[in-house]
């Protein structure tokens, strides 16, 4: 999966801080859209998450940042709960969900698709495998630009 420099170190930065409230740093996306970014964080934890835990960790981000200060001009911070269909981030993510089914968006094509949705029945060597409309799909990490678990209720 590819992360920006960015993201790693954005990450990097506030996994500590989300971590001193309780929670985990589950994931981050940062989108620049003009004048303007948002970064949007999702935390996880072990009861789950709720609307007074995203405004404390916001509060314990939102402290680091103006500190740090790692995004030039104006951003929106958002904090959330991963959901049901959590987007997964790093390759010990789709090791949590083997046999549960996800969708996989890729930057570039793999036997011809840029679209999978199936049951991951494996991560390994920086690869996973999925089944997918019966056949067995294997798909490096770094060609994932997106990954999703599809919900199961």
């Amino acid at each position: 999966m590819a992360v920006s420099k960015k993201v790693e170190a954005l990450t990097a930065m506030l996994a500590p801080a989300v971590a001193a409230v309780g929670f985990e740093l589950w994931g981050l996306e940062f989108f620049q859209q003009g004048r303007r970014s948002v970064l949007r964080l999702f935390i996880d934890g072990p009861n789950g998450v709720g609307v007074d835990d995203c405004a404390l960790v916001s509060h314990q981000a939102s402290g680091v940042l103006d500190v740090e200060d790692p995004i030039a001009g104006e951003y929106t911070l958002e904090v959330s709960s991963p959901g049901w269909d959590r987007p997964l981030f790093n390759i010990a993510q789709f090791a949590q969900y083997v046999g549960n089914e996800i969708s996989v968006r890729l930057a570039s094509p793999v036997a011809g698709r840029r679209k999978f949705k199936g049951v991951l029945q494996l991560v390994k060597d920086g690869q996973i495998e999925m089944l997918v409309d019966g056949a067995s799909v294997s798909i490096p990490f770094a060609a994932i630009d997106k990954a999703n678990v599809e919900p199961n209720f």
